[in-house]
């Protein structure tokens, strides 16, 4: 089989890759970045729907309604939460998902309040100065031991009130998005938003290619997964797959590079269909898509998330690997390049 080129393509994901990064989206904040998946699949031609839980699902066509195969991503990413406003006019913070101090001290913050606006911020260490701090070095980099230092004029709780800041506003943190000369791309947030820009580069090269996949082919963009019920339910009917499309890991004890496209064959949740397994290797096999296969020691999915609620479906788990996920995380083109061959071997 000649192997088909896709560089086109892989210049289109990264393009969307980088639109979508740089949208703020922290779970339970999604509504623009929502809003911007729906307008770009339905720019290339396809049905969406929009879900009571704010997800997009995305109608790819297809020939065998009773067959159906969903493909889930997720363009919800981790964050904060305003807990408390300090005395000092600052402000503790807890976790949206994943989100770790360790990996967002000194970051760049913007503080979207209910109804006044944004603000910006650094997250940083409680009396951050190295010169001031003797026990800078000793102390535990975690949520009671950091906070948002507001670029605003703020001495007390009271200033920062009267902003319109208060508890439950959410906090979301720079993605520094940048794609090197050597094709790698740098962002918090890859994870999951590199599987999104992969899905709409699927449906251009459907859309361009004129081709009507051999199965009923769907997308759920999900927006609830870094919390563990993104992909609960809203499954089309007649889907008897699902397939999540997220980041593949990269790190010691695996094989996957950010090159390559990931297949997993075991997380925490378990093992993924072993029959799916085997027929995503061999059509990466087939396709020439450069891959492994790996097993997450501490992973979990949003097609898992569909299991528990409940679907009766085989299921599997791909992606471009990723460097550093959950921190200041790294792929490359060919990861994303890869994951599309496969998908394009697999799916049509």
């Amino acid at each position: 089989m000649k192997k088909i080129v896709l560089s086109k393509y892989t210049d289109f994901i990264v393009d969307k890759t980088t639109e979508l990064l740089n949208i703020d989206s922290p779970t339970g904040y999604t509504e623009e970045a929502a809003a911007w998946v729906k307008k770009e699949f339905e720019s290339l031609g396809f049905k969406t729907k929009t879900t009571n839980k704010g997800g997009i699902i995305v109608d790819l066509t297809g020939k065998d309604k009773k067959n159906g195969l969903l493909l889930e991503a997720h363009t919800d990413t981790l964050g904060g939460m305003v807990a408390t406003i300090k005395d000092n006019g600052r402000l503790k913070l807890t976790n949206l998902g994943g989100m770790n101090p360790n990996n967002a001290e000194t970051e760049n913050v913007r503080v979207v309040t209910k109804f006044d606006g944004i603000y910006e911020g650094t997250f940083q260490l409680n009396n951050a100065s190295i010169h001031v701090n003797g026990e800078y070095d000793d102390t535990k980099r975690n949520w009671e031991n950091c906070e948002v230092v507001l670029d605003e004029d703020v001495k007390k709780k009271e200033d920062t009130q009267k902003l319109g800041i208060a508890v439950g506003d959410i906090v979301c943190f720079e993605p520094n998005v940048r794609v090197t000369k050597s094709g790698y791309i740098k962002s918090r947030f890859l994870d999951d938003k590199l599987s999104v820009g992969i899905l709409l580069g699927l449906a251009k090269y459907i859309k361009d290619k004129k081709i009507t996949p051999k199965r009923a082919l769907y997308a759920h963009i999900t927006v609830f997964e870094e919390v563990g019920h993104g992909g609960s339910g809203s499954v089309p009917e007649g889907c008897t797959e699902a397939i999540s499309v997220d980041m593949g890991c990269v790190g010691d004890g695996l094989t996957c590079t950010e090159k390559q496209v990931s297949i997993c064959a075991k997380d925490s949740g378990g093992p993924y269909s072993y029959d799916i397994v085997k027929g995503l290797v061999t059509a990466a096999k087939e396709s020439g898509a450069d891959y492994a296969v790996d097993i997450y020691p501490h992973y979990g999915s949003d097609v898992e998330a569909t299991l528990r609620s409940g679907v009766d479906l085989k299921h599997g788990l791909i992606g471009a690997g990723v460097y550093a996920s959950h921190g200041y995380e790294r792929s490359h083109r060919d990861g994303a390049e890869n994951v599309l061959r496969l998908l394009i071997g697999y799916a049509l």
